[in-house]
């Protein structure tokens, strides 16, 4: 088969696409056929080592297709299947080997495109509203990198759950997404001082909670945006790691939270697995989330998708499409 795999870590330029073997099935895991995978941050740090692998190593972790062999031990899931996963390792690849309980069923409306769209960046917004900090009406909150696929699916689930969102993005087209993903105030960070402006829109109160997938170039700030006792959720370092903080600065801004969350402790157990992707593949099919995807490219232009997303110039989710 053809797969993307990196030998070492490096940039965009250490994945090959190449021939590897067959994916064979263990004791509880299927072989999907891979029809769409969605690109991700995540295998940015894994292309460069920021989290550790073997090599030859296939990147990718989520992925949608249909069942093309049983391992062993298998109950529940039958070949022909139509399922998704955010726990497909090395899904940018024409078949992957994956454990049957990582594996979710599709509904009928949601096609492999959608489900490699929404799987890993929906659960995702479904997670921090919902059981990181439970956002109700009432609530403000701020949002970076709110054009990208994670921003925009937690835009329209705020607005959902009735909160007030504050956006920010970088320049007038992506400023734009934001508005229409459902943005009640959008910063263009590019010309704007986001803190400098939270703290003006909300007449010196600030927010309820701070959802940064950026990192570096946007903490420091957000812990000052916050209220008292307010949570900063830091699900993402794109611009690169934050600095270690004094746990007294949480006290100085006000007995602050801070939480550094990931999708996978979050659907580590099947039954959770299977409620949130329930409710994000359901909220795809009845129209109550829009999916954003930016661009669907063939699997052996990942190296291109890489320096896309690396250099900010998605506005939405990237599909890889193997083209066997």
């Amino acid at each position: 088969m053809k797969a993307v795999r990196i030998h070492s870590p490096g940039g965009a330029e250490a994945l090959r696409y190449e021939d590897a073997p067959d994916p064979q099935p263990k004791a509880g895991e299927v072989v999907v056929q891979i029809a769409a995978a969605g690109l991700n941050y995540i295998d940015v740090y894994h292309r460069t080592g920021a989290y550790k692998g073997s090599f030859p190593q296939t990147l990718g972790v989520e992925g949608a297709g249909t069942v093309a062999a049983l391992g062993p031990e298998v109950k529940g899931v039958r070949v022909g299947d139509r399922v998704a996963s955010v726990s497909m390792a090395g899904s940018y690849a024409e078949f992957a080997a994956v454990p049957a309980e990582k594996l979710v069923p599709l509904p009928e409306r949601v096609s492999f495109r959608e489900a490699a769209a929404a799987m890993l960046q929906g659960m995702t917004a479904q997670y921090l509203t919902s059981s990181t900090y439970l956002l109700k009406a009432g609530d403000t909150c701020l949002l970076h990198a709110a054009a990208g696929g994670v921003g925009q699916l937690l835009c329209q689930v705020a607005k959902n759950r009735g909160a007030t969102v504050i956006a920010t993005a970088g320049g007038q087209e992506k400023t734009a997404i934001a508005v229409k993903a459902g943005a009640d105030e959008v910063i263009d960070y590019k010309t704007e001082d986001f803190e400098e402006k939270v703290k003006r829109i909300t007449g010196g109160k600030g927010v309820h909670v701070v959802y940064d997938s950026v990192g570096k170039a946007t903490f420091e700030k957000g812990l000052n945006c916050l209220v008292r006792r307010g949570m900063m959720v830091l699900f993402g370092q794109s611009s690169g790691a934050v600095a270690p903080v004094d746990p007294q600065t949480l006290n100085q801004k006000g007995s602050i939270y801070l939480t550094r969350p990931t999708l996978f402790h979050y659907v580590a157990l099947r039954e959770e697995l299977l409620e949130r992707s329930s409710q994000v593949l359901g909220w795809v099919r009845d129209g109550i989330v829009k999916l954003a995807i930016f661009r669907e490219m063939p699997l052996e232009q990942a190296a291109e998708a890489h320096r896309m997303l690396e250099a900010r110039q998605t506005a939405g989710k990237v599909l890889l499409i193997p083209l066997g």
